[in-house]
């Protein structure tokens, strides 16, 4: 195992699915299969430093993994993206496991991405304290949930379960060596650095400085600093190395999650040479920086406090009501109460509250998705689950479903009172709740001034923040019904019913037709040309299975259960085709070319070399589901004056797309606590940290004038926020 880089093919991280299934769906899993056990990628064993166990004793297991050339597994700071691998140990009562003890690891760089961990093989070690109760003749069982990450071109998660049993003998018995691989293991792990460390904070970094006798014999050998923390460095960033006697200085570049002030810095610092690989354990201590003469102070970004978070939200979730993603849907179920304008106040008020359940359970199931992917090593934000062609395809489904139910293509009776989109226009309870549900799913796209400051918030905090946040929220979407449903005085102002009701009803079949088209672009620039086809042919053949339930009413039994049953076949190949169509478009698309365009792909290398030059450049960060980014786009930064501003003071327009996962663009958008797109950031000339954050709805005038503005006072130093969310 070498700490020097290697060139490797990016690993691809898969999306995740709005309920978290897609890690499910492509994992590999292995059959228990006693101590081995493989998979296409790996063969792992687990080995014990002894060949039986002796009573209050503690022994060492390890498990090794054998991995095709290639590929590799990750290091307990996977680097720019990756997973660790994790060991679940299940033991006799009275025994415990330690942690992984984790061997010096590689990198592996591909452009700007950079990754730690290990290829070939490996073997992650933990202690196993055997009970003083263990009895002498028995077995003594242990067995271990593996998971791990391993890959090349392609990332593919896999778990593998693996069991050992070893007999118990009384102390002192003679016994037969254990696994050699464990200790070939143990003398791979990183020991206490013998030198004195200390940690300087620079204008351009950090300074790992290392002291004591030895050092001066590292110059023909390649050192490199590993961080046990995501974020502290940029991983792939050069680490000049300068070593005069007994003295070594290394340069790091900080991180997207710089370490905190007064805070050591952890790690492993791996010397390389053709004869062998040393790690050695750094715990850095914090120096008194140097800061140079004229360098301004970092100004920290702006946190709301809970009270302001939820407040934030609670208005960001009323304005969503008014964004066009959900307000055709809060006009379907406004119709519904005028229909039902007579029922008693008590029916009326339960339709209100199952209406905001079904927004509240929604946004609760949203909140943990978003808990479990940070919890899973995942970047993940506001709108997440819109980066998935495959999601994103089954909404367009949907918006398409809703749509021919308004327009009276099929009705849906009560014993199919669980099916789709109609249950949204039934008047009953289950209707007014799954109306929730669909105005949550369509609002997700959607941002609302107000929102970005509370979801950067949340995001970044534990769970039970997290949750209330979401919470005020989706109140904020479901007030408006509610407050219908609660005081009738409101209900008053609303027109009364009529033969007008229905149609109305038919004409917002159209807006959601339209949102189906616009969800189909969004596929279109996700997956390719090719998913425009496979989308439209899933729709046609939606269409054709309501047609066919719909004509089976008041036919003969034998006719309607045909009918329906085909119905259900052409629905069956709409839902099949689409998923596995749009899997398969997507992991052919190919990039559109920006040739003739105003702006520039966006990339942290060509930011970087930009400010570094001392260039203004101004950055949009975008996506094809963000109608409002869409409407700003239009309006604003295509206009011919904004356009002109640009060429003039020379500024380099940057166009971030978010449209799917780029953990580049995620990160850029937790320094500003963000969570979701849109984002507008201009940093003037020079080489200062400094941006100018625009309002998330814009005009021409408001662009330029943000262009022009002489002070600082819309400055925001540049002082990044964690972002690394399953790293907390």
């Amino acid at each position: 195992m070498h700490a020097t880089t290697r060139t490797h093919a990016r690993p691809g991280l898969l999306p995740a699915l709005a309920l978290g299934i897609g890690l499910a769906l492509s994992s590999t899993c292995a059959a228990a299969a006693g101590p081995q056990a493989s998979t296409p990628q790996v063969r792992a064993e687990l080995v014990a430093s002894v060949s039986a166990v002796e009573p209050g004793e503690q022994i060492r297991l390890g498990v090794q993994q054998k991995i095709i050339p290639h590929w590799h597994t990750y290091w307990v700071n996977p680097g720019d993206s990756g997973l660790a691998t994790t060991i679940a140990w299940t033991l006799p009562e009275g025994a415990t496991a330690g942690d992984i003890q984790w061997p010096s690891p590689g990198r592996f760089a591909m452009g700007p991405i950079t990754n730690y961990g290990y290829e070939n093989e490996v073997t992650l070690l933990s202690a196993l304290n055997i009970p003083a109760n263990a009895r002498p003749g028995a077995l003594f069982p242990v067995k271990a949930t593996v998971n791990w990450l391993v890959c090349q071109e392609t990332c593919i998660p896999q778990q593998v379960e693996l069991e050992l049993s070893l007999p118990v003998v009384a102390a002192g018995s003679p016994r037969q060596p254990g696994s050699p691989l464990v200790a070939q293991a143990a003398a791979r792990l990183p020991v206490a650095s013998p030198w004195q460390a200390e940690l300087t904070r620079t204008a351009s970094g950090l300074d790992l400085g290392l002291s004591g006798a030895g050092l001066g014999a590292l110059k023909a050998a390649d050192v490199w600093f590993y961080p046990d923390q995501w974020g502290r460095i940029a991983h792939g960033a050069a680490q000049p190395v300068k070593i005069e006697g007994d003295r070594l200085n290394l340069s790091l570049t900080p991180g997207d999650d710089p370490l905190p002030a007064g805070q050591a810095l952890g790690g492993v610092l791996v010397v390389s040479s053709p004869d062998s690989v040393k790690g050695y354990v750094i715990q850095a201590g914090a120096a008194t920086a140097a800061a140079s003469a004229g360098t301004a102070p970092a100004v920290p970004v702006d946190e709301p406090t809970l009270g302001a978070a939820l407040l934030f939200a609670l208005f960001g979730g009323l304005i969503l009501n008014l964004m066009p993603c959900v307000f055709p849907v809060l006009s379907i179920k406004a119709l519904s109460l005028l229909k039902h304008v007579h029922q008693s106040p008590a029916r009326t008020r339960l339709q209100g509250l199952a209406y905001t359940a079904g927004v509240l359970a929604s946004f609760l199931a949203l909140a943990g998705v978003l808990i479990a992917l940070k919890a899973g090593g995942s970047e993940v934000g506001w709108g997440f689950q819109f980066q998935s062609p495959v999601f994103v395809l089954g909404v367009a489904y949907l918006m398409f479903v809703v749509g021919l139910s308004l327009s009276g293509a099929f009705t849906v009776g009560a014993s199919a009172a669980g099916l789709g989109a109609a249950l949204a226009d039934k008047p009953g309870y289950t209707g007014s709740f799954f109306t929730g549900v669909l105005a949550t799913v369509v609002a997700t796209p959607c941002t609302a001034p107000f929102m970005g400051a509370a979801l950067g918030f949340a995001l970044g905090q534990p769970a039970p923040v997290l949750v209330a946040v979401f919470l005020s929220l989706g109140l904020g979407l479901a007030l408006p019904y509610l407050l219908l449903s609660f005081w009738p005085a409101l209900q008053r102002l609303l027109p009364r019913p009529g033969p007008w009701m229905e149609r109305l009803k038919q004409a917002l079949a159209f807006p959601m037709y339209g949102a189906a088209v616009w969800l189909v672009w969004v596929l279109a620039q996700q997956a390719g040309p090719n998913a425009i086809a496979i989308a439209l042919g899933g729709m046609l053949a939606i269409a054709f299975a309501a047609w066919l339930y719909e004509t089976s009413h008041g036919t003969a039994p034998l006719a309607r259960h045909g009918s329906r049953g085909l119905a259900a076949a052409a629905l069956s190949l709409a839902l099949a085709g689409g998923y596995f169509g749009v899997a398969s478009s997507a992991a052919d698309a190919t990039p559109a070319s920006t040739a003739g365009k105003a702006w520039e792909p966006y990339s942290k290398a060509r930011f970087e070399a930009l400010r570094a030059d001392g260039k203004p450049v101004f950055v949009n960060f975008t996506a094809a589901w963000c109608i409002t980014c869409l409407a700003n786009e239009r309006v604003a930064l295509s206009d011919a004056a904004v356009l002109a501003a640009f060429r003039d003071a020379g500024i380099t327009y940057l166009k971030g797309d978010w449209t799917n996962q780029d953990a580049q663009i995620s990160a850029h958008l937790a320094d500003f606590g963000r969570s979701g797109v849109p984002l507008y950031l201009f940093y003037p000339g020079g080489t200062q940290i400094e941006a100018r954050v625009l309002p998330q709805l814009l005009t021409p005038a408001t662009v330029i004038d943000a262009l022009a503005a002489p002070a600082p006072s819309l400055a925001l130093a540049l002082t990044p926020a964690p972002s690394k969310l399953a790293k907390e």
